[in-house]
């Protein structure tokens, strides 16, 4: 798993900036981010839209989408990414929405979880999990997950900087 500091980094390293949304991790991703001392220098802010009508009002996540799929789905986490980083005028947006339990959301399983990156351009990537253990674990978990996606997305993509 990549380190928190590591993304920071290379944030930094090409003045490029990141915004979290966050579900079932509740604000566990902006919290190991900002732990990170020098961390303003990338990260611009985040959502917590535990609540799926905050979804679409504050990140602009499509509505027909939601009532279509619910909340726990790939298009979601993507079109969170892409909100946030609009929302905060940040060069990434990194998102995850999933079901941490303990009861079924959505017809989806405990431990499903979407993740998703928005970068330069509005190009996304996205990572699909199936996580097992407790509540706290799946969500210790997804931040992990995260950050690696948002890692291994920097790295694929040395050259991209905010301008």
């Amino acid at each position: 798993m990549a380190e928190v500091a590591e993304v920071l980094t290379m944030l930094v390293g090409r003045s490029a900036t990141v915004a979290v949304a966050e579900s079932l991790t509740g604000g566990l991703i902006g919290a190991a981010i900002t732990s990170v001392s020098g961390s303003s220098k990338a990260f611009r802010g985040g959502v917590i839209s535990y609540a799926t009508d905050l979804k679409q009002e504050l990140l602009g996540v499509p509505g027909e989408l939601l009532r279509r799929e619910g909340a726990v789905h790939p298009e979601v986490a993507a079109a969170m990414a892409a909100g946030v980083a609009r929302l905060c005028g940040a060069t990434y947006g990194l998102a995850v929405t999933g079901v941490a339990g303990p009861e079924p959301q959505d017809g989806k399983p405990v431990g499903t979880v979407y993740a998703a990156v928005c970068g330069p351009g509005g190009r996304i990537w996205g990572r699909e999990l199936r996580l097992c253990g407790s509540r706290e674990r799946i969500r210790v978990e997804t931040v992990d997950e995260a950050v690696d996606l948002l890692s291994g997305v920097l790295k694929a993509n040395i050259g991209e900087h905010s301008g």
